[in-house]
């Protein structure tokens, strides 16, 4: 994988567990490394809106969860007890410090995860863009609305970070930030304590450096074996170019085909996704649902829309406008494409298809396109995503790979497999 930039250095969870697992290194070495790095990048890329590591150690008297205290980015609509929750909005400024930890935190904690701050979000976790910098190239957008997590993992300020996902706020970022990242099935885990936009849609994610080290935590989420891919075992595989959609750009589209290519060269079974059409139909009801359930779950802040950005804004009225029979019929319609879709996984293990329409845009006044996961995220599929190829620029661009529901475990042996296909000498 060529990244131009020196910022682009993620840091191997893999590595760094077997480390404290084998006495080399000890959890207080893991937070002076990533308090160095932030100390040495964090002026020019800005991923963290509070960074306050412990004082001491989590676990002075010795290891406690699988993870053994490493360092954990959350995501600022997240709540981490002691710290406030802002959002990326201004409104939420004199905010006092939340009571107690997310679901999710709570959970991560009894992996081993201490929480080390609260990475920069978007406004409300949709458009309008925070201060966050690229690692891949500074000069160009880390996506959103997750951008601070994908930005401190890409960066190796921290091995693991928590973000969400409404629409394509964990895929889009980690394939433009070069990173590996997972959405999990929606409703896995409990989003008591996040400041949600959409509660059809909203999903919890997180990212880490490779496949690998997200099999690691995931392991460590829910108490299952580390996953690895298998080279002599071939998954069965729908390629999906996402053409219906319109907006795919040159360098993603000759990297899909390639990655089709390869797969089918190390012997698997690789068949073209027969849905188009419900993609398209279900990328446009998601708009809708958000909109609407947006408008309601946020309807406080109609009090203050002028303070807001126009985007958010935009939505909010859009979602005030739509009727609830629309509503309705755009819901209705998400779940009978669903039953086709989770149809397909009885003949295949996983779905490969562009991460992002590109690269990461260049500029900072945007966070790019999520449409290529609109329709994953109002079926509420997981999803991973995979770096290691790069545009023509050098720039990442990641492919996505989709799971049947609460299938996590098996979406990431087939993610492990794709990821050594794309390490074994996929073209630049």
């Amino acid at each position: 994988m060529s990244v131009r930039s020196p910022l682009h250095r993620p840091w191997s969870l893999v590595d760094l567990v077997a480390d404290l697992r084998s006495g080399r290194s000890t959890e207080a070495d893991a937070w002076q490394r990533s308090g160095a790095r932030i100390d040495e990048t964090e002026p020019e890329l800005a991923a963290w809106v509070i960074h306050r590591p412990p004082a001491a150690p989590a676990h002075p008297s010795g290891r406690v969860g699988p993870l053994g205290g490493i360092p954990l980015g959350v995501k600022d609509i997240i709540d981490v007890a002691g710290l406030p929750t802002r959002c990326g909005t201004d409104l939420y400024a004199a905010r006092p410090p939340a009571e107690a930890d997310a679901a999710v935190v709570q959970a991560w904690r009894r992996a081993g995860a201490v929480p080390a701050g609260k990475t920069v979000s978007t406004e409300f976790a949709f458009f309008a863009p925070g201060p966050t910098r690229n690692p891949a190239d500074p000069t160009h957008t880390p996506g959103g609305s997750s951008s601070g997590s994908a930005a401190a993992v890409a960066s190796g300020q921290v091995p693991l970070a928590l973000g969400s996902q409404t629409a394509g706020s964990v895929t889009r970022p980690a394939s433009y930030c070069g990173v590996a990242s997972m959405v999990m099935t929606r409703g896995r885990c409990s989003t008591d304590g996040v400041t949600g936009l959409s509660a059809s849609l909203d999903s919890h994610g997180l990212y880490a450096a490779q496949v690998r080290d997200l099999a690691c935590a995931w392991s460590a989420f829910v108490g299952q074996e580390v996953v690895h891919g298998d080279p002599s075992s071939h998954p069965r595989v729908l390629l999906w170019d996402a053409a219906e959609l319109g907006v795919v750009e040159s360098d993603m589209a000759a990297a899909v085909t390639e990655l089709g290519r390869a797969i089918r060269a190390k012997g698997a079974e690789l068949s073209a996704f027969p849905a188009a059409a419900a993609v398209a139909e279900t990328t446009a009801a998601h708009a809708v649902v958000m909109a609407y359930e947006a408008a309601r779950e946020r309807s406080a802040l109609f009090e203050d829309i002028d303070r807001l950005s126009d985007p958010l804004a935009a939505l909010l009225r859009r979602g005030a406008s739509t009727t609830t029979a629309d509503y309705h019929a755009a819901r209705r319609s998400i779940a009978v494409s669903r039953e086709r879709i989770i149809g397909l996984f009885e003949d295949v293990d996983v779905i490969v298809g562009p991460a992002a329409p590109g690269a990461a845009p260049e500029g900072l006044d945007a966070t790019g396109d999520p449409v290529l996961s609109r329709a994953w995220q109002a079926w509420g599929l997981p999803v991973v995503t995979v770096p290691g190829i790069t545009d023509g620029k050098g720039m990442p661009l990641g492919m996505q790979v989709i799971g049947s529901p609460n299938c996590e475990s098996e979406l990431l042996a087939g993610a492990s497999w794709i990821s050594e296909v794309i390490a074994a000498g996929f073209p630049p």
